[in-house]
């Protein structure tokens, strides 16, 4: 900023005042050119006007010293991410009307702040994932949200998500919850069917996915879940998932001192595979018995039967005429 005796204009440069400008020296501060004195101090007895239209360094602009230039590339908020504005969420959905979206995918845009969110009361189906979000405060309002997916962001807590009554999935992959805590606030969602705080093919987590007792936390915090993590802990097919649970467990080694692998032992008795010689019944041949007698009157009947035919065939047909009967 100029000293108080010195003022600058557009197109006129005038010193006033006892001192002189900066070290004394028109060319260090305006250059050289007419009208203007070279390495002569500025006297307030020999007020100076340098007054020029046609060469630039006489004229500076309003604002002086200019303004440092802002980082190309950046604009005024963007380096602080990107807000939700009723203009985006129009424009990604289709909708004129905030309160008429039902299906909002927002992933992978720098998001920080969910600004006017919660005004799409409407929404059922949202994707927030890939993002910098670190507070969920607007989705309060979202009673009719039954799938959410927040994964891999940078949030500590879901407590907004309590107040989300028909939020049946969850996906909280990749953020930063740190103990059972941070799940406290989604025991009160009756309609919560599936949470996933971990994705193995995605290579996303949370710290209380690392604990040794998360899976059982989990499923004593909310023992209305029926999926964890993409398996299912109850209802029908989890029997088959806590079937590869226990197999993972007893092939993986244990960590105690003096442990050592089990011996594998075999799964029937010895001599289960043996043959065995044929054994002699009496119920067997009496079986076998009866069934020859049995067979032995069939035929007997099957006897009677074609005699009869053969004898009511003759009665029926004239003399010395042939028939035949078909049954």
């Amino acid at each position: 900023m100029w000293p108080p005796w010195v003022s600058v204009s557009s197109v006129r440069v005038r010193a006033e005042g006892p001192t002189s400008l900066r070290g004394g020296c028109w060319k260090q501060a305006l250059g050289t050119g007419p009208g203007r004195v070279e390495g002569q101090p500025l006297e307030a007895s020999s007020p100076l006007t340098a007054t020029s239209t046609h060469n630039p360094v006489t004229e500076l602009p309003a604002t002086w010293p200019p303004r440092l230039m802002e980082p190309r590339g950046e604009k005024p908020g963007e380096a602080d991410g990107v807000r939700v504005t009723p203009q985006l969420l129009k424009s990604r959905s289709g909708e004129f009307a905030l309160e008429s979206i039902l299906l909002l995918k927002l992933r992978g845009l720098g998001l920080v702040d969910l600004g006017c969110l919660g005004e799409c009361l409407g929404l059922e189906w949202l994707d927030l994932s890939g993002n910098a979000l670190t507070q969920l405060g607007p989705l309060a309002s979202l009673r009719q949200l039954t799938v959410l997916n927040v994964a891999n962001n940078r949030l500590t807590a879901l407590e907004p998500l309590a107040a989300c009554e028909n939020l049946q999935r969850l996906n909280a992959a990749g953020n930063l919850l740190a103990g059972p805590g941070q799940l406290q606030c989604l025991a009160g969602l009756r309609g919560l069917e599936c949470l996933r705080l971990r994705d193995p093919l995605a290579r996303l987590s949370n710290p209380i996915c690392a604990s040794p007792s998360y899976w059982a936390s989990v499923r004593e915090l909310l023992p209305g879940l029926k999926v964890i993590d993409g398996e299912r802990v109850s209802g029908r097919g989890s029997d088959f998932y806590q079937l590869c649970r226990d197999l993972d467990s007893s092939l993986r080694p244990s960590s105690s001192p003096g442990s050592r692998a089990l011996e594998a032992q075999p799964w029937v008795e010895p001599g289960y595979w043996e043959s065995w010689p044929p054994r002699s019944s009496s119920i067997l041949e009496e079986a076998c018995r009866q069934f020859q007698d049995t067979l032995q009157e069939c035929q007997d009947l099957d006897r009677q039967a074609s005699d009869s035919l053969a004898r009511a065939e003759q009665a029926l047909s004239p003399a010395g005429t042939t028939a035949s009967f078909v049954f």
